[in-house]
């Protein structure tokens, strides 16, 4: 078990970044599976209405998942820090302290998220023939909120002491639950969009308990009773590292949500277009978010190590090779979308034809583009590795002023389509600020 902890302060940083993400790509693989399983099955089973519940729905939802992880995350940076700085007895008090935090979080945000489903859906002006669906979808997956928070803490633990593979193979045996479950719930027991929800969060307890089984047999972290404390400068450190992460998260999703609410004004085809090309969008971004996981774990390490020079050249060479990433990615999005595309969509000719033209418009654009989002993931999470969560709070920011300017404005100026493209622009306007923030602070902390 020792074996899979990684120190990522010697050894080639190319060589360090990828191999460490690469299981993390892996896992989101068989997390967007999972995910696209459940579009599917909606899709196919129960219509182009209940794909729209679902759509309708997605941006509260990955609201209160971004601030889970974010406020994880931003706690694991302080563990990787302490991890790279060879101090395992702060280490240890900092996953102790994390514990009770997030625990409290958890509860604070079961009972937030269920007070606010039916309000936010009625603000966002979700057609009444949906309503309904994506309600039972929102209240059994925020049900499912302690869950998400034992997974997302104990994959953070792993991945901030350069375990990868742990989370990796906790994700490949929840896809499969997932899977299972979602056509046992949803096809066999015929519980439609609660089926699909609860398969969701079931299949998130079993990679709980996965992680959390790897977790208690780590020799470094043999955790007594007086490491949970939460001790009130450690508390707030950690804090300042994972509050701006989340409120970060939720201001980009409160941007999704204005987004979602013009697109609800279009009518259920083109709600269930925009939903189907969404569920591809984790695809779109899997070795993005894995390269960023790799550079938050890699920077905080050498960080606490004090190896500075290392950190600009590892962060250059995952610049390169993310780039290179998406380029991929995005010419198998534009061969092959529109076929995956299609496995989401049922209905009459009409309507499929109609749904598949809008959901492949959207998709393309989203590929040309898809560089500026891989340089985003890579500069943003750089920083954070640094222990600043404020600047990439401020891109978060940035990226939900562009999103809902260009919402609100360009559907007006160029039609239906337009709010295609405001994805685009929330991506470019947080690379203005993430770029040039990591240039100042590398010149900070190489005391330039």
């Amino acid at each position: 078990m020792a074996s899979r902890v990684k120190n990522m302060t010697e050894g080639r940083p190319v060589s360090l970044i990828v191999t460490f993400a690469l299981p993390l790509m892996l896992g989101n693989v068989f997390q967007q599976l999972y995910t696209v399983v459940d579009t599917i099955v909606v899709g196919k089973a129960l219509g182009v209405g209940a794909l729209a519940s679902l759509g309708a729905a997605d941006w509260f939802n990955w609201m209160m998942l971004g601030i889970v992880q974010g406020l994880t995350q931003g706690f694991a940076i302080l563990m990787a820090q302490e991890f790279g700085a060879g101090r395992p007895e702060r280490l240890r008090e900092t996953v102790g302290a994390s514990v009770l935090l997030s625990a409290v979080s958890a509860v604070f945000l079961l009972a937030a998220g269920q007070a606010a489903a039916r309000p936010v859906l009625l603000l966002l002006q979700t057609p009444e023939e949906i309503l309904g669906g994506s309600l039972l979808y929102l209240r059994i997956m925020f049900g499912g909120i302690p869950v998400v928070m034992a997974y997302n803490l104990l994959a953070c633990i792993l991945r901030s002491l350069g375990d990868s593979r742990t989370p990796l193979q906790a994700m490949v045996v929840a896809s499969f639950v997932n899977i299972g479950l979602d056509l046992v719930f949803v096809m066999g027991f015929g519980w439609g969009i609660a089926g699909a929800a609860a398969a969701t969060v079931a299949a998130q307890a079993v990679s709980g308990l996965y992680c959390l089984r790897h977790v208690l047999r780590l020799e470094i972290l043999a955790l007594r009773r007086a490491h949970f404390k939460v001790r009130a400068l450690l508390a707030r450190k950690l804090f300042f590292l994972g509050l701006p992460m989340a409120l970060q998260n939720a201001v980009i999703s409160v941007g999704g949500m204005i987004v979602q609410s013009v697109v609800n004004g279009f009518g259920v085809i083109f709600i269930a277009g925009f939903t189907a090309t969404n569920k591809l969008y984790g695809i779109l971004e899997i070795a993005a978010t894995s390269y960023g996981y790799a550079m938050i774990t890699y920077v905080g390490q050498n960080l606490g190590a004090g190896k500075i020079e290392r950190i600009k050249k590892g962060t250059g060479a995952a610049v390169a090779v993310a780039i290179l990433t998406s380029l991929v990615i995005a010419a198998i999005m534009l061969l092959f979308g529109r076929g995956i595309l299609n496995w989401f969509i049922s209905g009459t000719p009409q309507e499929t034809e109609q749904t598949l033209r809008i959901a492949y418009y959207y998709l393309s654009v989203m590929s040309f583009f898809l560089p500026v989002l891989y340089l985003l993931h890579v500069t943003r999470s750089a920083i954070q590795g640094m222990g600043n969560t404020v600047l990439p709070m401020a891109s978060g920011v940035a990226e939900f002023v562009m999103r809902a300017v260009s919402a609100i404005l360009l559907p007006r100026l160029v039609g239906e389509t337009g709010i295609f493209y405001a994805e685009i622009m929330a991506w470019l306007g947080a690379d203005v600020i993430l770029v040039t923030s990591y240039f100042v602070l590398m010149r900070r902390i190489r005391g330039n």
